[in-house]
């Protein structure tokens, strides 16, 4: 008997401390994510979730009306339910997708109207884990339930558009020109490396969360390192002396040409919302002085300036920020310098850069004269893209999406080149999450552009690796034109030698070139337009020795659009533009 009651004592007791030990893994879980803090918060949901039964009532959870207790007429959200959801949201905050689809998938079976955006992330997340044809289903299955025209509903149309653009690229011809290689050890430990920037000719400057015995109290902060290199390899790492601050992170850094000035991106994470701004540090006799924060020009109280870049004159600053009087989201800046480096106006870099989504992480490559920068907000390979530009402020070119392998189906964020004016691809660092579970980490990647191309009486790599079926459309990548005309810029020359290798090589082939533009302008205009451009391809081919009776030309002007020149609501839509002004070619005979 006595056993008996000591056991009925024992029990309830000891249920009860296991159940305030759940009870206590869920509001730290909560704490943490309220605060940002997306890492812990994931370990105490996990600890929560494997603590309890986690089996929920599919039409309980609404993760937009989260109440301690049922407000009338309402139910109360269960606690496992808003765990599951908040699990899979901390890892793709993250960027750990592998974790977080699970989650995604398992909040999505919860099959609550009052849940829409479960659906659109787990779709998101199946696109960046590769997962093509599940992730077109899952946008378009939210697509059929979402009934509000708003970001994500548009969103999801162009991440339909970008899982077509995806396989396009998968496939493309020239990929054995690319080499990428992620760095080793060294450089990627652990945690987030990116943002490269080159110091000198062998130091490379970059930001880094790595964990350091020396810096135990503040794990997983962005700081500021330096890789010295020898012949490729890495001979030593070190995190740059440079004034922290109390709670601060600090990366993403700029040097000016002077190599005296360092201009970086300091940020607070407070309750979850990160607040940036863009600090200058002079050099000093040792080290780097205390970063001073750039004045209200650049810096507007209440908004986020970051990503600074200097260009080559010493006079221009590039930056992202979500100011007002943008297009958007973040947009790029620039502000102009005086001899002090003090800035005395920012102008917004216009709508023909910037999106209603972000763009990001600006580089300006000087010897070609190429502003390269990171954008969520048109078609690519999914999440964030490298895209390119020519022009200089206020007279930008419609920015070109590098494609892959340059971009992958993750985010693809910070660039930096020291390749020529004739091949900015030829050695790059850049920072991704192509081959992470969850951070940036860096990379270089080389374009090798076959000696044959800018060397005479030497072979040219052929276009085609093998011979094409008749009917068979070949879109002929970097071919341009001069604007509002017929004429060839210099850059296409490459593509179109390499046309020639494979006529030469298919001596059979009978080929119709094929020019298209976009809906702009007159319907005549464009055709006329088109009809001049594929001519001028042909004539090219002719003098380089192709027989004319194997080439026929044909503008089709904007009859055989590949992507819409229009959103739904009736605004431009530059990306699906850009893609109907192609030059591409048909196989008639073999």
């Amino acid at each position: 008997m006595k056993k008996i009651i000591l056991i009925l004592v024992i029990v309830p007791g000891f249920m009860a401390a296991r159940g305030q030990f759940v009870a206590d893994y869920l509001k730290a879980a909560d704490t943490y994510y309220k605060k940002g803090d997306y890492y812990s918060a994931a370990r105490y949901y996990e600890k929560y979730l494997s603590s309890k039964d986690t089996k929920t009532k599919p039409d309980q959870y609404n993760p937009y009306n989260v109440k301690p207790v049922a407000e009338k007429g309402k139910t109360a959200i269960p606690n496992a339910q808003l765990a599951v959801y908040n699990l899979a949201e901390s890892y793709r905050l993250l960027n750990f997708p592998v974790k977080a689809v699970a989650y995604y998938e398992q909040a999505v079976s919860y099959n609550n109207a009052q849940l829409p955006l479960a659906q659109y992330y787990y779709a998101a997340t199946l696109r960046a884990l590769g997962k093509y044809d599940e992730a077109e289903k899952a946008f378009q299955g939210f697509l059929d339930n979402y009934k509000t025209e708003d970001a994500y509903a548009n969103s999801a149309k162009s991440e339909v558009l970008n899982l077509h653009f995806i396989r396009e690229q998968l496939q493309r011809i020239d990929l054995s020109l690319y080499t990428v290689e992620k760095q080793g050890q060294a450089i990627n430990p652990g945690g987030a490396n990116y943002a490269p920037v080159w110091l000198n000719t062998n130091t490379l400057l970059f930001t880094s969360t790595r964990v350091e015995d020396s810096v135990k109290n503040k794990p997983f902060y962005n700081r500021l390192y330096t890789a010295v290199y020898d012949n490729d390899a890495v001979k030593e790492v070190t995190r740059l002396e440079l004034p922290e601050g109390v709670g601060i992170h600090q990366g993403v850094a700029s040097l000016s040409p002077d190599g005296n000035t360092l201009f970086l991106t300091r940020w607070l994470i407070i309750g979850g919302k990160k607040t940036s701004a863009i600090y200058v540090s002079k050099k000093q006799d040792k080290g780097w002085g205390e970063p001073v924060l750039m004045d209200t020009v650049v810096n507007i109280h209440g908004y986020n300036a970051q990503q600074p870049f200097i260009l080559a004159d010493g006079k221009t600053l590039l930056f992202a920020s979500d100011r007002p009087g943008g297009s958007g989201g973040f947009d790029l800046w620039y502000a102009a310098l005086d001899a002090t480096g003090k800035p005395v106006k920012v102008e917004n870099l216009g709508s023909t850069i910037n999106t209603i989504n972000d763009e990001q992480a600006p580089y300006y490559h000087d010897a070609s004269g190429t502003l390269v920068f990171s954008c969520n907000g048109r078609v690519g390979m999914g999440g964030f893209d490298f895209f390119y530009s020519k022009g200089a402020p206020n007279a930008w070119a419609e920015p070109v999406n590098f494609g892959y392998p340059v971009n992958s189906i993750k985010d693809d964020l910070y660039f930096t080149s020291r390749g020529s004016a004739a091949n900015l691809l030829e050695d790059v660092f850049l920072s991704s999450d192509r081959s992470a579970e969850c951070c940036l980490e860096l990379f270089t990647l080389k374009k090798h552009i076959p000696v044959e191309v800018v060397k005479k009486d030497t072979p040219v790599v052929p276009l085609l690796k093998e011979e094409p079926k008749v009917e068979a459309v070949i879109v002929m990548d970097n071919v341009y034109y001069d604007f509002d005309k017929s004429s060839l810029q210099q850059e296409s020359f490459a593509t179109l030698d390499r046309l020639v290798a494979s006529l030469n090589q298919y001596p059979t082939l009978v080929i119709e070139i094929r020019a298209h533009t976009d809906s702009k302008g007159e319907d005549k205009y464009n055709m006329d337009l088109s009809e001049a451009r594929a001519k001028t391809v042909v004539d090219y081919l002719i003098s380089k020795g192709i027989d004319k009776n194997r080439l026929q030309s044909r503008g089709y002007g904007a009859t055989m659009p590949v992507a819409p020149n229009k959103h739904e609501d009736g605004s431009d839509d530059p990306e699906g533009r850009q893609r109907n002004r192609r030059t591409e070619f048909k196989v008639l005979s073999k």
